[in-house]
């Protein structure tokens, strides 16, 4: 599928889409910070002796920690691995599908 777009209007497109990136890789790097110190305190709880047993830290347990684990785990894979499975190949042939299908007249005879 070619566009006919002018260089002005692709070098936009482009600027929009790594901006969006670069906002999501802050959003991710930040949340994983605060995973890791969270992560850190956690395990210092539950192993050590040593009295990081106040408020927020007291109600953390394997459960939290599990399902966090997973949330960043699916947030990298979204930010960094979907690139990789949903290219600009299964794009394509995605565009082409729904093109397809919404052009396509189904005659009842």
């Amino acid at each position: 599928m070619e566009t006919n777009l002018s260089n002005d209007q692709e070098e936009t497109i482009l600027k929009e889409l790594a901006s969006k990136k670069v906002i999501q890789l802050k959003y991710f790097y930040k949340h994983l910070f605060i995973y890791t110190i969270v992560m850190l305190l956690f395990l210092l709880k539950e192993y050590t002796t040593l009295p990081v047993n106040f408020i927020p830290i007291r109600y953390l347990n394997w459960v939290v920690m599990i399902i966090w684990s997973a949330v960043v785990a699916g947030s990298a894979i979204d930010l960094f691995a979907s690139t990789k499975i949903f290219g600009q190949e299964w794009e394509k042939r995605k565009m082409k599908s729904i093109l397809e299908k919404k052009y396509k007249k189904q005659k009842w005879e």
